[in-house]
């Protein structure tokens, strides 16, 4: 779905991605790789499935976008390093011809060295693309003139169907001066957000994106 973001036309994606097409800079957030080993080695019964399916979302968009760009909202690995962070290494080995860009969230705790040995740039705080201030937790106040994109939160909405059952859906939200992207982690919670005035949502329900802005 094409949606204007600050004279900015960007394509937001199922996959829980924003695509910048003029830019050619795929946009994701929370990633969360290592989280499922992390829980395994400390005894907590989780699908090691989940990881191949991030694994594979990550690589069918690069594949589809050609991006030259990719760039990472913080949370990219959960803690500290486990045998998952090599797997991210062979996927940025595979698409060499793309630039590897990391905000660094808060559990963005491996070693300088650990990005080194995959040529990912770093950004410890920020990092501004055109008209653009990419962090990873939302700015508390953003600077004139620009637009800020964040993940962290984790974003979702709640909707009850017809016989009062409900479930929570990511979603991405776009307020006035900041929006805020679903977790493109599969293994990760969800924080419910109701839309205001002037605020938009987007839901990602069945492989699809739904303006849910004026329900």
């Amino acid at each position: 779905m094409e949606v204007d973001l600050l004279r900015e036309k960007v394509i937001l994606m199922p996959e829980k991605a924003i695509w910048f097409k003029s830019q050619k800079l795929l946009l994701v957030a929370d990633l969360h790789f290592g989280k499922i080993n992390h829980f395994r080695k400390s005894g907590i019964p989780v699908p090691a499935k989940a990881n191949d399916k991030n694994t594979e979302l990550l690589i069918d968009l690069l594949n589809q976008t050609k991006a030259e760009r990719l760039v990472f909202l913080g949370d990219l690995f959960h803690s500290h390093y486990n045998e998952e962070w090599e797997v991210v290494g062979q996927i940025r080995k595979h698409f060499s011809d793309c630039s590897f860009e990391l905000v660094l969230g808060n559990h963005d705790i491996l070693s300088a060295l650990q990005y080194e040995r995959h040529s990912m740039i770093v950004y410890p705080t920020e990092l501004r693309v055109g008209d653009f201030v990419f962090t990873h937790e939302p700015l508390g106040a953003v600077p004139v003139g620009l637009y800020n994109l964040s993940g962290h939160l984790h974003p979702g909405v709640q909707l009850t169907g017809t016989g009062k059952q409900s479930m929570t859906l990511p979603c991405f939200y776009f307020g006035k001066h900041h929006g805020i992207l679903p977790a493109f982690g599969s293994f990760t919670g969800l924080a419910r957000v109701s839309p205001k005035k002037e605020e938009r949502i987007y839901v990602i329900a069945n492989d699809k994106i739904i303006d849910y802005s004026n329900a």
